[in-house]
């Protein structure tokens, strides 16, 4: 019996220079504004935990606690603030929900902890803006 072989990956054409430029300086804005995002919550009285937790649910842009609750905080950085608010969509807070809920129950010093999904939106130019219990839609309920 012979081994099956998997067909040979198309030869992919590399990106341009501009769009590997664009990617790079859109990596570096976003690390930016989860450092402004950090340290606008600790001005907050929030305790941050981590940066950029990867795990089976999605990335968590910044981990943070304050009191009895663990808020999962996705930073959101357009030209304006209220396009910041309007970016996240259903299914990502869904996967911010889901990784949020299995990193806690991973950790057992985090059980225990009310979660809670936040978004800090940012604009050049502009204050940020952290929005505490985020629903789809991008409004503010706490």
């Amino acid at each position: 019996m012979k081994p099956r072989l998997r067909p040979s990956p198309s030869p992919r054409r590399p990106k341009a220079g501009w769009r590997q430029a664009l990617g790079g300086r859109s990596h570096r804005e976003g690390h930016a504004a989860e450092w402004i995002a950090a340290v606008w919550l600790m001005l907050k009285g929030y305790q941050i935990l981590a940066f950029r937790l990867k795990g089976r649910g999605g990335e968590i842009d910044v981990l943070a606690r304050r009191g009895r609750t663990l808020a999962v905080v996705e930073v959101k950085r357009r030209r304006t603030i209220e396009a910041a608010i309007l970016s996240l969509g259903p299914e990502q807070h869904a996967r911010l929900a889901a990784a949020g809920q299995a990193l806690a129950r991973s950790r057992p010093s985090l059980q225990g902890l009310n979660l809670r999904i936040d978004m800090v939106a940012l604009a050049p130019g502009r204050f940020p803006r952290h929005l505490r219990g985020v629903t789809t839609t991008g409004t503010d309920i706490a």
